[in-house]
């Protein structure tokens, strides 16, 4: 892999790697813009089949970090981490809390929070070392969990999704696949079923499955054939990829709406073979922007009611992205991309321009 031929490609600002011998510590930190604010994004552990892996991951989940905070009208740069390993075997106080001094050491420039196999009590062990975490315990000041605030979020993006597709106000009787029944899906399925959607659920983990099942009412799907269900919406809740080349001619849903990072194997080839088939693509870093709007939310003086309400403008935002999709004749993804990176342009061109008259200030002196 070429490291800098990457960072180069993509934009990023800053990647730190992380090694503690004696916590077994494996991490990489990617900050890929801070034109908007400082990079913040979830920790996620996984056990990556390689380094490369790891790293090709984190690269990619912080610029999508950088969009979403541009396209939801976040004053936050892009940033996100990743911790190498079992999280069954190698969790501890330690590891976290070593994590946490690698942290405090970029003095603010990224903020970490709660992802893929990460809780909120992984972080509280992380705060211990650093005060740049978000998404604490209520008790220690901070929002907590912001699963529910993203399943939140995704539940109106799929409503703008069945309302510009399907011409439909409400979800009563759309079908809906979930992949993944983590902490966002399942949130996501209460919300659906709610309000009068009908559910079905795919999981690794078949006991989160059952749960659904027997909580909500929800109908098991294998893994394998989720996401070729005749469906209205296909909602990918797990990790990223899912929407490749083999995949997408399989998909009978005419709506992708889920909550998933980086959904698009490809994003230029994959979102066209999308759009040619007539299937709405709600981007992925639009839709599921409401877990960082609930951590935006708390740099700021947490209210549980403000976060959710601006996690329900997600229905708007992506309404104008379709509509401007269509009327550019490209893709969802190339309209929310166009939209982040002209209000990141703005902001730079700006400061550009604030350091031009301070240095004719200081030239004057």
């Amino acid at each position: 892999m070429a490291i800098f031929e990457d960072l180069t490609t993509m934009g990023h600002e800053q990647v730190v790697f992380c090694h503690d011998k004696s916590t077994g510590l494996k991490a990489i930190i990617a900050i890929h813009d801070t034109t908007l604010g400082p990079a913040l994004g979830g920790c996620r552990m996984w056990d990556y089949q390689s380094d490369e892996e790891a790293l090709r991951d984190v690269l990619r989940l912080s610029r999508g970090m950088t969009y979403k905070a541009a396209v939801s009208g976040l004053n936050l740069g892009g940033g996100k981490s990743v911790i190498i390993g079992d999280p069954r075997k190698l969790k501890s106080e330690a590891l976290f809390r070593t994590f946490g001094r690698f942290i405090d050491s970029l003095g603010g420039r990224y903020i970490t929070a709660e992802d893929v196999n990460i809780r909120v009590q992984d972080i509280e062990q992380v705060a211990l070392e650093t005060s740049y975490v978000s998404g604490v315990t209520s008790r220690a000041g901070g929002s907590g969990d912001p699963s529910p605030v993203t399943a939140y979020g995704v539940y109106n993006g799929i409503k703008a999704s069945v309302k510009f597709k399907l011409g439909r106000d409400d979800l009563k009787g759309v079908t809906v696949a979930v992949q993944g029944c983590g902490a966002v899906g399942s949130h996501l399925v209460e919300y659906l079923v709610n309000e009068g959607a009908k559910v079905f659920v795919a999981d690794i983990d078949g006991e989160k499955v059952k749960s659904n099942v027997k909580l909500y009412g929800a109908e098991a799907a294998s893994l394998q054939d989720i996401h070729r269900l005749q469906v209205d919406v296909f909602a990918p809740c797990a990790l990223g990829g899912i929407l490749n080349e083999k995949t997408i001619p399989e998909i009978k849903a005419k709506i992708v709406a889920g909550a998933a990072n980086n959904q698009l194997l490809d994003e230029i080839s994959h979102g066209s073979m999308l759009q040619e088939r007539g299937i709405l693509y709600a981007p992925d870093y639009v839709i599921n922007a409401g877990g960082l709007i609930n951590v935006y939310q708390e740099l700021h003086g947490y209210d549980a009611a403000i976060a959710k309400k601006k996690a329900a403008g997600i229905y708007d935002t992506l309404l104008a992205i379709y509509q401007e999709a269509v009327e550019k004749g490209m893709t969802t993804n190339q309209a929310s991309n166009q939209i982040a990176e002209k209000r990141l342009q703005a902001v730079a061109g700006m400061k550009d321009l604030r350091n031009t008259l301070g240095t004719q200030r200081w030239a004057k002196r």
